[in-house]
């Protein structure tokens, strides 16, 4: 005999199923980031990495959450159903912790992240993983110093143009010495600096971890409901059977004498 409502364990069956496609969608727009960035250079963006791999993580643990839930479901399962439970409100509160701090946050992002760089110039000056990362991000992206052609105190070769970038528009020229000057030599350098497109791909990843952040709360704290109103279904259904087997006998057939 059924002890959850029909219509209730549907409903449920159907939310897992959908949250077992959020999952599979979290991790599939992690790898679409990794591709995508990969291609634009993104890869020597510092921290990109571990939240890449924190949104797989989450898309898997999301996945297994929503088969266990349908299992409980499907199976009047008591113990499966509060582990659901459990792992919905922990969920929950860990999203919320995540997400309400990273909105919060979100609008001093550029300022902070300005204020970190700058303190990498002059880009000759810095460690030699910066330099590194700054003339790798410089190929990918075609452009020239973070703030400025000026970052450099010596131009690497990275910020030079190509003939045909010259006939685009998307270099300056420069004759930065006497030398260069009195022999009429320039070097055509990129317009573009880089810490508008490093920016671009910071706040990219922040909204997808902001929006994957509020909306596993949201589908969290739903699921949680449910499962809540189907482990109660199924306590009142046990203490219900409980207390019809303790019942006593009636009067009459206490008082009705055995048949001979």
């Amino acid at each position: 005999m059924a002890q959850i409502n029909i219509c209730l364990k549907r409903i449920f069956t159907v939310f897992n199923i959908f949250f077992m496609i959020v999952g599979g969608v979290v991790i599939l727009l992690a790898l679409w980031c990794q591709f995508f960035m990969s291609i634009r250079g993104g890869h020597n963006l510092e921290g990109r990495t571990t939240q890449l791999f924190i949104l797989h993580i989450v898309g898997v643990i999301t996945m297994m959450i929503a088969v266990l839930g349908a299992y409980g479901a499907h199976k009047e399962s008591k113990v499966a159903l509060i582990m659901f439970l459990v792992f919905m409100f922990t969920g929950c509160l860990l999203m919320l912790m995540t997400g309400i701090p990273a909105a919060s946050s979100y609008p001093q992002v550029k300022g902070r992240m300005e204020e970190t760089f700058r303190k990498f110039v002059p880009l000759d000056k810095s460690r030699k993983d910066v330099r590194n990362m700054a003339e790798d991000i410089q190929k990918q992206f075609h452009c020239c110093g973070l703030f400025s052609y000026k970052d450099w105190e010596n131009i690497p070769d990275s910020c030079v143009c190509s003939q045909e970038e010259e006939k685009e528009g998307k270099c300056q020229t420069l004759r930065k010495n006497l030398y260069q000057i009195l022999t009429r030599q320039k070097k055509s350098v990129y317009s573009k600096t880089c810490f508008p497109t490093i920016m671009d791909h910071i706040q990219f990843t922040n909204k997808i971890n902001i929006g994957v952040s509020f909306t596993l709360a949201i589908l969290a704290l739903l699921g949680g409901i449910l499962s809540s109103i189907m482990v109660y279904q199924l306590y009142r259904s046990n203490s219900h059977t409980m207390m019809i087997l303790m019942r006593p006998p009636k009067y009459n057939e206490m008082c009705k004498p055995p048949p001979y």
